[in-house]
Parts: structure tokens; sequence; C-alpha cells
């Protein structure tokens, strides 16, 4: 039975049909799994009467001796075995539905995030956690909630009609008591998000603005903006937490109401005190089945009372999340929304053309423009330049990770769909390669994972980096100097068995040894690939069949 809410918002409305359709299609996975998780709550209704049997069967029999309690005994012991397996594979798939929701939602918020979508950081952050609970907790709690309480309520009228009347009449009390808290809660949950939302938007302002805050002499100012805004989020919280207290109070005391109801008539039905004529006589083992089961009505309500704050959290993240998401997918980078090209060959190199390829980033000029550029089949070309005259962008453009704004990109005479990358088809080595918690080993088989151990340490000794390759590393690159982390990098892109290769800066801040045995090693893992490197060496340019100076 689920806490219903009274004269509902249009805002909430609107959040819980959002959630509702986050969830995916009635039939996907994800409902499915949903499904699942509340069918295993409602089945713990099982256990708890045969629960509630033994022990009032052991009860009863306990005049006969030890031998005749034990099968009610082993009947409770047996329940309690069953409700245990049963809670975990609850929790396993509300768990698992909640895991194929928080994928989605991510991945689109770190589009929008990408692409510049206001409240983006916010969302992939805080949202996308917020509506963890909603889906792994509540969801299956409250079709637990509609269905057991009404269950076990007929199963003690068979023992009990008039103890089943008592549990009805405080349930139905006790709903309205949820419903009056949770429309208060849901109120300052929401006014509790939004406060974390301005807090998250104007810390990261302050952050991109922190040279001219310092160069203007105006820290103590910005300070206190912070200042003031935690002291908000502290205070919406602070409410938040006062209105979960009073719903918690409630909840017990009706528990506890019902319970002592129950407990009472039982107590004078069966010492045969009761002040009015009731329609039935109980015996010993019925009151206490009853009254075992008393509790059990009640706890499918606690669940969902508990889990009810994780709806609150959800709901409240749903503008944010819908504003970040909404981002067209045209508006976030290629490489996150299509996936890459993988219709090429991948056994001989391709042809690359670039025809009058412009890059530009938002509203700034472009930092590229009007670029041609033939690269035949295996062929190694040397882009070289000032900082900031474009070579990086055009090895981005490759991967899908830089818009390009007119012309466009042929691989093997086709061109490159504006949805697509070469990510799939190209080792890479950038200038700040990503390092994940984990061995060096681990760090380097990112790029094909079904690497041998002898490769991987092949590649590792090809791009310089020696010692131990089972060191732990952090997401930091601590156990690593900058140095290594951009041969980490290079590892990655000797191991990736691709028909194109992208270089960007491979020997810089090298010395002039280091550099020339590691320009023998980028001459052998070019061979057989279509290479393309952004350089500021000329001892790299020299090695290229080509060099194009932009």
């Amino acid at each position: 039975m689920s806490a219903p809410s009274l004269n509902v918002p249009p805002d909430l409305r609107v959040a819980r049909a959002w959630l509702k359709t986050a969830a995916g299609p009635r039939r996907g996975p994800t409902r499915r799994a949903l499904a699942r998780a509340g069918a295993l709550v409602v089945a713990d209704t099982v256990p708890a009467v045969l629960f509630a049997l033994g022990l009032a069967w052991a009860l009863a029999a306990w005049t006969g001796g030890v031998e005749a309690i034990l099968p009610g005994a082993a009947l409770a012991l047996g329940a309690l075995v069953v409700r245990g397996l049963l809670a975990r594979a609850a929790v396993m798939a509300g768990a698992g539905a909640a895991a194929g929701v928080k994928q989605g939602l991510r991945a689109r918020a770190v589009a929008g995030l990408l692409s510049g979508r206001p409240g983006a950081l916010t969302a992939a952050a805080e949202g996308v956690e917020a509506v963890d609970g909603h889906y792994a907790r509540f969801e299956p709690a409250r079709l637990a909630a509609a269905a057991s309480p009404l269950i076990l309520i007929a199963v003690v009228a068979l023992a009990s009609p008039v103890a089943a009347g008592i549990l009805l009449f405080t349930l139905i009390s006790f709903i309205l008591g949820m419903a009056l808290a949770g429309v208060a809660a849901a109120g300052e949950s929401r006014r509790q998000f939004e406060a974390l939302a301005r807090l998250s938007g104007l810390f990261l302002d302050r952050v991109r603005a922190l040279p001219a805050i310092l160069a203007f002499q105006a820290e103590a100012r910005m300070a206190q903006d912070v200042a003031q805004a935690a002291g908000e989020l502290s205070t919406r919280t602070g409410k938040v937490l006062r209105i979960a207290f009073v719903s918690s109070a409630i909840i017990e005391f009706f528990a506890a109401l019902s319970v002592a109801l129950v407990a009472v008539y039982c107590g004078f039905n069966l010492l045969r005190l009761l002040p009015f004529p009731v329609p039935e006589t109980l015996d010993l083992g019925r009151a206490f089945f009853a009254l075992a089961l008393a509790p059990e009505v009640y706890a499918p309500l606690r669940r969902l009372a508990a889990a009810y704050h994780d709806r609150q959290a959800a709901e409240a993240a749903v503008p944010t999340l819908s504003t970040a998401l909404a981002a067209s997918p045209t508006d976030a980078p290629a490489s996150l929304i299509a996936p890459a090209v993988t219709d090429l060959p991948r056994t001989r190199p391709p042809a690359i053309r670039f025809e009058q390829v412009a890059i530009a980033y938002g509203e700034a000029p472009p930092v590229i423009s009007g670029f041609d550029l033939d690269i035949r089949p295996g062929q190694i070309v040397a882009l070289t330049g000032a900082s900031g005259a474009g070579k990086s962008s055009l090895l981005h453009a490759l991967l899908g990770l830089a818009p390009v704004v007119s012309g466009r990109i042929l691989i093997d005479g086709e061109p490159l769909s504006a949805r697509a990358c070469l990510a799939g088809l190209a080792a890479w080595a950038g200038q700040a390669p990503v390092v994940l918690p984990g061995t060096l080993a681990e760090n380097i088989q990112v790029a094909d994972r079904g690497a041998s151990r002898r490769r991987v340490m092949a590649a590792a000794a090809g791009a310089g980096l020696h010692g131990d390759l089972d060191r732990p590393l952090d997401e930091r690159g601590g156990g690593l100097s900058g140095g290594e982390i951009r041969r980490l990098g290079l590892a990655r892109a000797l191991l990736k068995p691709a028909p194109i290769l992208l270089l960007d800066e491979p020997t810089a801040n090298l010395d002039r040894e280091s550099e020339a045995a590691l320009i023998e090693t980028l001459r052998q893992a070019a061979e057989g690939r279509t290479t393309l490197i952004a350089t500021h060496s000329a001892a790299v340019a020299a090695m290229a069949d080509r060099v194009v100076r932009l």
C-alpha cells in the first residue's frame, strides 16, 4: 500500500512521469528487473506466514515435550532462511535495475557536460546518483507495500477476523499520516536539491574565474558567497531531516498501536474477559499466529517509508537532470553519442583526406579553417607549427573530440559522418593520458583487453616504461612521473593493433638521447599504419614521409 500524495503539485506529477520514462520501455530489461525485485519482496509474505505458523505450532505443542515442538521450530527456522535468500535476490535485482538506468543517464549527462549544457555538472555528479535509491529500493518497496499488507491481513482473518479488522483500521490511519508527511517532505527535498545545484554552479563558476578573482583581490567576497550558499544548503538539509524524524515517529506510533491493540484483544479473548461480545473464541495457537503476523503487516510499509526519501531525492533531481539531458544528439561530442566507425578494414591502413576542414569551439573563431590534406595508406605525416595552430585539433577531429563546422573528412574515399569517429580503428597517444585505478599493466592493457602479458611488457618497454608493471596506480597517476604518464599513453598506442596511429607530441620533454631511442620505436610502430603525428620536434618530423606546417 503505497503512500498517496494529497494534492500532488503539477511539477511532482511531471517529475514522476519523467522517472517512469527514464526506466525505459515497459518490456525493457530495466522494467523487468524492477518487476522481478518487487515480486521478490512481495513473495516475502509467504515465509513470513510460515514463520508465524511455525511459532504458533511450536507454542501450541509446548505441553507435548521437545519432540512435539520440533516440527514447528523447524518450519520457523526454514522460513527465516528462505526470507534471507529472497531479500538478497530482491536487493540484487533492484541494484541491477538502478545500475542500468544510471548508466544511460550518466552517459547523456556527460555528453551534455562536454557540450556545455547548463546544469550538466550537477546532473552528472549528483543528479544521477540521486535516482539510485528510487529504482533500487523505492520502486520494489512500493509494489510490496501495495500488496503485502492486504495479503497478510487476509491471512490473519483466517485465524481472527476481529484482529484483521483492527489491523485494517490502523492501516488506513497510518497511510493518511504518511501522505501528510510525504507532501511536506517532497517540497523540502526539492528545495534542498535546488540549493545543492546553486552551490555546485557557484563553486564551478568561481573556480573558472579564479585568475580574475585573484587579480582583483576579491577572494574574501567570493568566499563569503560560497559560505552563504553552503549555509543555505545546510538549513535546507536540516529541514528535510526534521520532517524525516516526524514521519518516522508517525510510522512507529501507528505500528506500535496496531500491535498493542491486537495483543490486548487476543489476551482478553483468551482470558474470556472482553467487555463486549465477539463472534469468535480464540485458542492459544490462533491468537499467537495473529499476534506474530501483526508486525509483519507494517514491515512493507516501514520499508517504503525508509525508502521514501529516495523517491523525494530523485524527484528533486529531475529538473536538473531533464535540463542537462535535454541536449539534442548533435549537441554532444560524436564519440559519446555514436559508435566508432567499424565497417572499415582493420587489416590494412586506410587513406585519409581532409577537404576544406574548419574546426571551431563554441562561438570562438575557428582554430583552423580551409584545411586540405591527402594522406596515402601507410604514410607517416608530421604536423608542425606554433602552439595553437590546430595540430591537436586535427587529431581530435578524427576521434570525434573536436567539432568540424565545415568541410569533410574522407576515409578511403567515404565521408566520415559527423556522428561517427575513428576511435575504434585508431591507436591514440595524447598529451594527457587518463590513468585508471589499478596496476601499470592494467592501465596499458586498456588499449587491448585481450593482449597477452608478453605483448603488454613489450609495449611498456617500447615506450620506455621500465620497472614493476604490477605497481598500483591511483586515478591521479600517483606512482608515475609526468613523463611516465605520457609514456603510458604511448604504450597503449603501441599495444593497440589498429590501422591508424595518432600521436600528439610523443617526445615532448625528453632529452635528445631518450628522444632518439623513442623515435626508432615510433618508426617500428608506424609500419603498416597510416600515421599522423603532431609535433614540435625536428627529429620526429624527420622520420615522417611528409611534413605539413600549419
